[in-house]
């Protein structure tokens, strides 16, 4: 690793703390600063999350909102992505979007069709998904999910 200068105007305290910081780590201030850096770098990278462009995901929003809420299945909505060259693939525990060529372009969620709202709607899970949403199933058969929209309320009687 190649090393280059670079200046740094700290007041007297920081400068004075780099000093006794990298005299109790037997390093030089340098080092300090180096290890410091590097460690807030990747900490940054860990946290930054994994979301789409949000231009690309207003547009697909756009192009595919209709499409995907019209679906009444998992097959129709897989060969109404597919004629827009889509498909959603299993990612952890919800869906990522795929153009044909196999690149992620966003998550289902970013597009306003999580995972598990899918899986009530088409009371089922997505065929091959790993994580089945039984759970969610099984509210639903009991009649007890309340952002289920199939769930029938019967209409108030005055009479």
């Amino acid at each position: 690793m190649e090393l280059h200068d670079v200046t740094l105007r700290l007041p007297r305290e920081a400068i004075s703390g780099l000093r006794a910081l990298a005299a109790e780590r037997d390093v030089t201030p340098g080092q300090v600063v180096r290890d410091l850096l590097q460690r807030e770098m990747s900490r940054g990278a860990a946290k930054r999350p994994n979301r789409a462009d949000e231009q690309l995901v207003a547009r697909l929003q756009r192009l595919l909102a209709p499409t995907m809420a019209e679906a009444i299945s998992w097959a129709d909505l897989h060969a109404r992505l597919a004629a827009h060259g889509c498909e959603l693939r299993p990612a952890g525990g919800g869906l990522t979007l795929h153009d044909s060529q196999g690149t992620r372009l966003c998550k289902s969620s970013e597009l306003g069709f999580a995972y598990s709202r899918l899986v009530r709607r088409f009371a089922a899970a997505m065929p091959g998904h790993p994580h089945r949403m039984g759970h969610l199933l099984a509210k639903r058969a009991a009649g007890e999910d309340p952002d289920d929209p199939l769930v029938l309320i019967e209409p108030y009687d005055a009479g």
